[in-house]
């Protein structure tokens, strides 16, 4: 199993991302502590995990809160041991589809405070306890829309900032054993719904129709015409955080089939 005797901590977990990445990590074996902010659907999703033959802890945790997430990694330490693996997949409040001259100014910002202060919070913290040990991973993951990317809002520069983080992080924890690396995944087909769609971006209508030339407009998109699914994703992000990957760090692996990087 690529991650036997990990202790893995998922912040963002209730989420569909979130929630598949656990699944990946527990069948692979790993320890995973599920966090987020509302409690039901961690629950539930530490049941299926059990169900399935793994292991499983939820906890209610505020990933832009540093008190509940110094509390929670110390609890985790204490219990386990170690934190092997850092994940952050927190929803920032994105939104797209206004120009950037139309955009409310708190619509703007909002994901680049959002994601930047918890990618900072959680990357520090799960820092602080792996260079004790010489040994650790942390993984990010954004929409790799830094580049160029119009009528995306704040996504672009939160991206900018998240991939910037990890980059300079993945230099001043490398000499201690630790790594810092992302993925970049925008536009996966079970993430998204009708209402997701509109609620993010104003100007789609939620209603079939329109939500299926999303998708095949995002299939049209991509280098190799098609999108990247979720059990990929997970995939990706379980080998990243092995140690098959220990010479791997400081760059973000592509996954949206738009973006050279």
């Amino acid at each position: 199993m690529l991650l036997e005797n990990k202790n893995i901590v998922i912040y963002g977990a209730g989420g569909k991302v979130g929630g598949a990445v656990a699944l990946a990590f527990a069948l692979e074996g790993a320890k995973v502590f599920l966090t987020g902010r509302t409690r039901e659907p961690l629950d539930r999703l530490a049941a299926e995990i059990t169900a399935s033959g793994g292991w499983a802890r939820a906890a209610v945790v505020d990933a832009l809160d540093e008190q509940s997430v110094d509390e929670h990694a110390r609890a985790m330490v204490s219990e386990a041991g170690s934190i092997d693996v850092s994940f952050n997949l927190i929803s920032r409040g994105d939104v797209q589809g206004v120009p950037l001259v139309d955009m409310k100014t708190s619509d703007f910002t909002r994901a680049i405070t959002t994601g930047t202060t918890a990618n900072f919070i959680t990357a520090r913290t799960a820092a602080r306890h792996m260079i004790a040990r010489g040994s650790g991973v942390i993984l990010a993951l954004d929409s790799g829309s830094a580049y160029g990317s119009p009528m995306m809002g704040g996504t672009g520069p939160a991206d900018a900032a998240t991939d910037t983080l990890i980059r300079n992080l993945a230099v001043e924890v490398g000499p201690h054993g630790v790594r810092a690396l992302g993925l970049w995944a925008a536009g996966i087909p079970e993430t998204l719904s009708p209402e997701r769609l509109a609620a993010v971006n104003g100007t789609i209508r939620a209603d079939a129709a329109s939500f299926q030339a999303v998708l095949d407009r995002l299939d049209e998109m991509r280098m190799l015409r098609r999108s990247p699914r979720l059990v990929e994703i997970a995939a990706m992000a379980a080998f990243l955080a092995s140690d098959r990957a220990a010479g791997i760090t400081g760059t973000f692996v592509n996954l949206t089939g738009m973006f050279p990087s």
